[in-house]
């Protein structure tokens, strides 16, 4: 039903126009009590053998709804409603800011992919945080805070600028992430380098620590698919010298190898993601469970289409899982057949629990 809709009527729209309409029904429905209760019966159901824990929350799965799609913590129920057990909200930075110049959203529809230089649009850390602090819940859900830099301020005023946002969101959030890895803010790449990364993780840390004093508030940093490999081994390193407590693996990528696209559509800049992403990033996930084991919790994003691909993260060393993507291409049903997959795999696996298949596959590998 929903792909016939998507071909039918959402392939006919600006792709930003797009989810900006779905957007607003998604966050209507979540407003009406009975059929918000419908809906996330429907769309929601909850399998006891897939809860989780994981830096130090309680889930009712792994698999959640990644960063970017709701950038100012407006549809954290909707998306809930729809089955994602937990939300990541942003990228949220210091000061409010339009993004880049539109159009600046396009469908790879041959690829299952999206290429996307939307450039951190979003209202801000401080009307972000205040809209988390007045939200009244209608579904329980981990809400991760993704924070990154504003576009005007100079790399070298980076730290300041994340930690503006820390003192802002950190009491808001079950969890923050530090993005340094969207290749659409100029220069913030730079920033996974250690020598830069150190003390931005450092400053944004000892913030948090400053800001909420009744609890931790765990810190992961987002990092790209497109670092190599001895500088994927160097920030696994740096977080768990750190005492990070995650990493996510991946952002987008800027490689356009063995796209099935339109060149007219392969040659837009900005960060490519979706289904073209699956292997470097699963590649990535397993080299960082390689490094760092259960030391920090690792969360795979990138090309998650179906539980098949959930599962071999999970087995890589992922202990949350996270999309988008599919999301647009899939539509409601998504994190339903995500789930309904999961339970069948871990049924038949040798695993009695999540917890033990995670980074088993890696483990085999390595000894």
């Amino acid at each position: 039903m929903y792909s016939l809709f998507f071909r039918l009527f959402f392939t006919r729209m600006d792709p930003e126009a797009a989810h900006h309409l779905a957007f607003r029904w998604i966050r209507l429905a979540a407003r009406i009590p009975v059929l918000r209760t419908f809906i996330a019966a429907a769309l929601a159901p909850r399998y006891r053998e897939l809860r989780t824990e994981a830096l130090g929350l309680r889930m009712h799965g792994p698999f959640g709804l990644a960063a970017g799609f709701d950038k100012n913590a407006v549809a954290i129920d909707g998306m809930a409603m729809l089955g994602f057990d937990h939300v990541e909200i942003g990228t949220v930075t210091g000061e409010a800011q339009p993004g880049n110049p539109k159009k600046r959203l396009f469908r790879l529809v041959a690829d299952r992919a999206l290429i996307n230089r939307m450039g951190f649009n979003n209202d801000g850390s401080a009307a972000v945080a205040e809209r988390l602090r007045t939200r009244t819940p209608v579904f329980r859900t981990v809400v991760g805070v993704n924070i990154g830099k504003t576009k005007v301020v100079p790399e070298a005023e980076a730290a300041a600028d994340y930690v503006k946002s820390t003192e802002r969101l950190a009491r808001h959030a079950d969890y923050l992430v530090v993005n340094v890895s969207s290749p659409n803010t100029p220069g913030l790449r730079n920033l996974q380098a250690t020598e830069a990364l150190r003390p931005l993780l450092t400053a944004v840390r000892e913030a948090a620590d400053r800001t909420v004093t009744d609890r931790r508030v765990p810190l992961l940093v987002k990092i790209a698919p497109d670092l190599a490999d001895e500088d994927v081994d160097a920030v696994a390193d740096l977080a768990a010298e750190l005492g990070l407590d995650g990493i996510i693996a991946t952002n987008t990528t800027i490689a356009r190898e063995g796209l099935k696209s339109p060149a007219f559509l392969t040659s837009e800049t900005g960060g490519l993601s979706g289904a073209p992403l699956k292997d470097r990033s699963l590649t990535v996930l397993r080299r960082l469970y390689a490094r760092v084991g259960d030391r920090l919790v690792l969360i795979g994003v990138g090309g998650i289409e179906n539980a098949e691909d959930a599962w071999q993260r999970i087995l890589a060393g992922a202990t949350l899982v996270q999309g988008y993507s599919a999301f647009v291409y899939q539509g409601p049903t998504y994190a339903r057949a995500i789930h309904k997959g999961l339970a069948a795999r871990l049924a038949a696996s040798p695993y009695a629990t999540l917890a033990e298949a995670v980074g088993a596959d890696t483990r085999k590998a390595t000894v």
